[in-house]
């Protein structure tokens, strides 16, 4: 059978694996403990009958533990939860521990009231941004430090490799035949042809007049009619030259016989140009017509 006064004594005089002497008092570390303090009346192993509060996941429970359940350990406690209300929460307090010690009562409340008091705390921080302190070895930074520096250092070899390849390669050192990364080669195209896109300017905006084409018809046209103009003026003054020079060589002939000739043909040849008259020649008036031109073309002859 359970006997609460030779647990407490063998508890508090020999050993127990709770307990934690310091110099400010003696505390428990039992998670059933009410106060966290040894002593007779807080200690969960010494009294048979007992209650207190647990927090699981910011959810309260009553536990409350009886002499009529302690030949079953697996049963030994019974758990009730208690709601986020803490009026609430102290009326089920005392709904269950109506028959239980004042002082047992009023230390379970105090728990309540302190565990809320914490829950409302922990709430309030979670909602601040707060600065997080995070300690590296020293290992790790040198570490990550000679790693900086040996791929700054492939880097830029690479870079120097690449170049130098790049200036063999124009300058024609190999030859016509490359053998060198495809995508390399696909990159190194982009960028050049990235560059010339940049160095290409905007195209300039020009005005020109409309309606060329037409204008120029117009003018052949009209310088088409303009020289059958003058073909057939000077081809009228043409006829006109052979005809006094013909007029010109009849009268020469005709003066010369006559000079030949007796008086009589001269006085003959008088009255002719004093009776008769010389007729002139008509003039002849050509018409042009052009299907493509508007107008009329004359030309005289």
């Amino acid at each position: 059978m359970q006997h609460d006064e030779v647990i407490w004594q063998v508890i508090r005089h020999k050993h127990c694996s709770y307990m934690a002497k310091i110099n400010t008092g003696i505390f428990c570390r039992n998670p059933y403990n009410v106060t966290g303090i040894c002593n007779r009346s807080s200690c969960p192993l010494a009294n048979s009958r007992y209650a207190t509060i647990r927090d699981h996941d910011g959810v309260f429970y009553l536990y409350m533990k009886t002499i009529e359940r302690a030949h079953k350990p697996n049963e030994l406690w019974e758990r009730v939860k208690l709601p986020r209300n803490y009026l609430k929460a102290l009326e089920i307090i005392d709904k269950h521990l109506m028959y239980w010690p004042q002082l047992l009562m009023h230390k379970i409340k105090q728990r309540l009231t302190k565990m809320t008091q914490m829950r409302i705390r922990m709430r309030k921080l979670a909602l601040k941004t707060r600065e997080k302190i995070m300690t590296t070895p020293r290992k790790e930074k040198k570490r990550e430090a000679r790693r900086e520096e040996k791929a700054e250092k492939a880097a830029v070899l690479d870079k120097s490799i690449e170049k130098e390849l790049l200036e063999r390669l124009k300058k024609g050192v190999y030859g016509d035949i490359y053998n060198y990364p495809f995508n390399e080669y696909e990159r190194i195209l982009e960028d050049q042809v990235e560059s010339e896109e940049e160095v290409e300017e905007e195209p300039e905006i020009e005005y020109v007049e409309g309606y060329e084409g037409l204008e120029e018809e117009d003018d052949i046209e009209d310088f088409g009619g303009f020289a059958m103009d003058r073909s057939h003026k000077a081809s009228a003054a043409a006829d006109n030259d052979d005809d006094d020079e013909e007029d010109q060589g009849e009268d020469a002939v005709e003066w010369k016989r006559l000079k030949s000739g007796s008086s009589s043909a001269q006085k003959r040849h008088k009255k002719g140009e004093s009776g008769t008259k010389v007729k002139k020649r008509a003039r002849v008036l050509v018409e042009v017509e052009h299907e493509d031109a508007a107008g009329r073309r004359k030309a005289t002859l």
